[in-house]
């Protein structure tokens, strides 16, 4: 999990209907420059993280809601 898909990357946006721990460091190089990702983050405690690339690759998070979302299987890695 978390590996995403390199093959069609770069992506204009990522959205995960699971939880993780953190966000894959995979989904952050696959997304395109000004991209965006959605994704419940954490185990007991989660939060629904809106962020965006921007232009010297850095993950910019903003809007962390509490929400409940199953967690993610097998890891990030």
């Amino acid at each position: 999990m978390g590996r995403g898909g390199p093959q069609a990357a770069p992506y204009d946006a990522i959205v995960a209907a699971a939880a993780g721990d953190a966000i894959p460091p995979a989904w952050i190089e696959q997304l395109k420059t000004g991209g965006r990702i959605v994704a419940p983050v954490g185990v007991d405690e989660q939060r629904l993280v809106v962020a965006h690339k921007d232009e010297s690759g850095k993950l910019i998070r903003s809007g962390k809601e509490a929400v409940r979302f199953v967690p993610l299987r097998g890891g990030i890695a």
